[in-house]
């Protein structure tokens, strides 16, 4: 007890403050920290371009430079940054190099990299705006550029969350409780039998089924419905759908449009969609997580009229804003219409301010209470880089996309499967022996099988990195352009990768 007490009081120095340590160290030290940070960012900004995009290693080969029991004394911050340096970046995949196109992924920016670093230094928690004025107002700010970009009324409003996918979960949770108003919230959904319907095109995104299971409403209650040649939802198909749940004595209640499917980019015919939504009384709901900034470019504007239209609309700054992870927004046309789902008083939460302004709280409109200071990156990168800059940029991957479609489509040894929309782009390599004349289904299972090969030695490789699709029941090497470092030039070296990796699967089978 006694040597507890004197190291106690050995911690405190004369003025108060505690002396310096790891949970508090001096200024000085903290300077030391920073300096030793940003010098590796820069030199990783600078070199990323020449790294090999994935790492060549194993679970088991991490663990055993990694593992280690929990250290019951610390470690200098030098050696933890060593470890990093020398460990955890040569075992990460550079979602940062200009020819990663596998999933949609950003690089992110330094300016958003200093914003995180900022904004987890003063630790803000934006539960609401008495607990961060200042950080609260920026989230607004934000939000309304947000708005601005994407072309919605100035009525609309709405907040940043973890990700695309929890913003599609919140979105159906507002339009299941405008329909069901407060009966399911209260008793659950056994008070509620009729069978909900939710409906969206067979290229949504997982999220939207994975919502409907956790809010339950169920997976087979969200009716997939089928697409044209160019992907896009099928109107006609959708009224018919309402129509028949509607006669069967299910409750229609939401629409699920896409603005950027995951898969190929379509963009669903907004507009019409809406027109449906509003004739049946339907929540149209806008997955907009990967295209939606696309507006911002002036080559795609007119694929998103109607979009202002929905209902809510769920948005990935941490994509098409090349922001670092994590940061999605859900956008409400009608914020008040959201309100009521989500807003529940418990006395410590109770709010004592009367301005409206200053008695907002962010947990009235979402699922969480405690929320970091993600508005900060996207304040500090927009008004950093400027809207035009943002804006020349997507024009530049959609550019770069249209490039490697023409690239393509010129050549005699690779097949486009679907069309450019946005930036995605699918495609296979074609042998000679494929190349003329009609096809087998065995001969399609081969070209399936040589060109899944021809994606994992192209990963291995380290120069260009595809992911994979299912196009029409085919394997597709899937590209996704989404980094302004991207050129022409990279669209090109990417297709002589591939090539390179066709020739060592096809001696591989020698």
């Amino acid at each position: 007890m006694i040597h507890t007490i004197l190291r106690v009081m050995t911690s405190i120095s004369s003025d108060g403050r505690g002396v310096d340590s790891a949970l508090d160290p001096s200024a000085e030290q903290i300077r030391d920290m920073g300096g030793r940070a940003i010098e590796w960012i820069a030199a990783y900004q600078d070199s990323i371009r020449d790294l090999p995009i994935a790492p060549r290693t194993s679970a088991a080969a991490l663990k055993e430079l990694l593992a280690e029991p929990l250290p019951v004394e610390g470690r200098d911050f030098a050696d933890l940054l060593q470890v990093f340096r020398e460990v955890v970046v040569p075992g990460s995949r550079h979602n940062g190099h200009p020819r990663f196109f596998g999933y949609v992924s950003a690089p992110g920016t330094a300016v958003a990299a200093v914003a995180d670093l900022l904004a987890s230094a003063l630790n803000a928690n934006l539960t609401a705006w008495r607990s961060a004025p200042a950080p609260a107002e920026l989230e607004h700010l934000a939000i309304d550029w947000i708005k601005e970009a994407i072309g919605c009324d100035p009525g609309a409003g709405g907040l940043f969350m973890s990700g695309g996918s929890m913003a599609n979960f919140t979105a159906l949770a507002a339009a299941r409780h405008r329909h069901c108003g407060d009966t399911i919230a209260s008793d659950g959904m056994a008070a509620h039998p009729a069978p909900l319907r939710v409906y969206a095109s067979t290229e949504t995104h997982h999220s939207i089924h994975k919502a409907a299971a956790l809010l339950g409403i169920g997976r087979t209650n969200v009716r997939e419905i089928q697409v044209d040649a160019r992907f896009r939802m099928d109107v006609n198909a959708l009224v018919r759908a309402i129509e028949d749940d509607r006669t069967a004595g299910a409750e229609p209640f939401c629409v699920v449009a896409n603005a950027g499917t995951v898969v190929t980019g379509a963009v669903d015919p907004l507009a019409e969609i809406a027109e449906v939504a509003r004739e049946y009384g339907l929540w149209m709901h806008v997955d907009a997580c990967y295209g939606g900034f696309a507006r911002l470019a002036p080559s795609a504007r007119a694929l998103f009229d109607g979009l202002s239209e929905a209902d809510s609309i769920s948005l990935d700054p941490h994509k098409w804003l090349y922001l670092p992870a994590d940061c999605g927004c859900l956008i409400y046309r009608d914020p008040e219409a959201a309100r009521p789902a989500f807003s529940l008083d418990a006395d410590y939460t109770r709010v004592m301010q009367t301005e409206p302004a200053e008695a907002f709280a962010f947990w009235d409109y979402g699922p969480d209470l405690s929320r970091r200071f993600r508005a900060l990156k996207v304040w500090m990168t927009l008004a950093h880089a400027g809207s035009r800059t943002v804006s020349d940029a997507i024009e530049s991957n959609l550019d770069c996309a249209r490039h490697v479609a023409e690239l393509i489509d010129d050549s005699v040894d690779f097949e486009l499967l679907a069309p450019v929309e946005l930036s995605i782009f699918c495609f296979r390599y074609l042998p000679p022996s494929a190349r003329a004349g009609s096809r087998s289904q065995a001969d399609e299972e081969q070209l399936d099988r040589l060109n899944e090969r021809i994606m994992v030695l192209l990963q291995q490789a380290g120069s260009s990195y595809l992911s994979n699709a299912t196009i029409n029941g085919r394997f597709a090497l899937r590209g996704c352009v989404l980094n302004y470092r991207t050129t022409r030039r990279d669209m090109q070296i990417l297709l002589d990768d591939v090539r390179h990796a066709a020739e060592q699967a096809i001696e591989e089978t020698r």
